[in-house]
């Protein structure tokens, strides 16, 4: 059996702004883990659904143990499909997204997504064997208390079947999949403030240089004043002298 999390968040912006800003989230302080994105399908269904299909390039490195398993370039990097329904007559915006490579070793399921015949994916499809397979299924929908804010349920599988560490590598892969969700809100909540014209808040890194540089100055400020204390009490004892 794979490792199942699920969480309810919420964005604070009307789900319209969510949307447009889903589309721009990238580059933003926090997905420096993110390296390409592309479309490579995109069409609107005759009930106006909009489905789209992104390939995104992420960093992702393993942990020391597993990179026997691939070849450097491979072990270092990962990509992403994702898939998204966007319904403007609800409201809502589901994506799947799963790893393409990571997966090409195992055996089992290989995550891969169908489009059914009313436009919603159908269930994996089956295929190639597997080291760690991701898969993710996000929802944006208005939030039922406030209309004016974004309602995020995100659900998580993280599966693998490779003989004697399967149930590390899930542990890792959930591990990492928390991280980047944690990222990946941070990050939405930046491009929201931009586009609502606040101030985004600060990053960790910038908070610490900030501080780093703070501290800087009051030990300068003491080392100042330490010599000026020191200049005077020399000159008040050459006076008694």
């Amino acid at each position: 059996m794979g490792k199942y999390c699920a969480s309810l968040s919420v964005l604070k912006g009307p789900w319209d702004q969510v949307f447009a800003a889903f589309w721009q989230r990238y580059p933003n302080p926090y997905s420096k883990h993110v390296l390409t994105e592309d479309i490579v399908h995109r069409e609107v269904t005759p009930d106006h659904k909009l489905l789209s299909r992104r390939l995104l390039t992420k960093t992702n490195r393993m942990p020391r143990w597993a990179e026997r398993f691939f070849p450097a370039n491979v072990a270092h990097s990962v990509y992403i499909l994702e898939d998204s329904i966007v319904d403007p007559k609800n409201r809502t915006m589901t994506t799947f997204t799963w790893n393409i490579n990571h997966a090409r070793l195992m055996v089992g399921d290989a995550a891969g997504w169908v489009w059914g015949d009313g436009g919603e994916p159908a269930v994996p499809t089956a295929g190639l064997c597997l080291v760690q397979v991701v898969e993710e299924r996000c929802e944006y929908r208005v939030n039922p208390e406030n209309s004016n804010w974004t309602e995020v349920k995100r659900e998580a599988w993280v599966s693998s079947s490779l003989f004697g560490v399967s149930r590390a590598i899930q542990e890792f892969g959930l591990a990492r999949f928390k991280s980047n969700v944690t990222k990946s809100t941070k990050g939405f909540e930046y491009v929201l403030a931009r586009m609502q014209g606040e101030a985004p808040s600060k990053t960790l890194v910038e908070t610490a240089k900030e501080a780093t540089e703070k501290a800087k100055e009051t030990a300068l400020a003491a080392t100042e004043k330490a010599k000026d204390l020191a200049s005077k009490a020399a000159t008040k004892k050459k006076q008694y002298v």
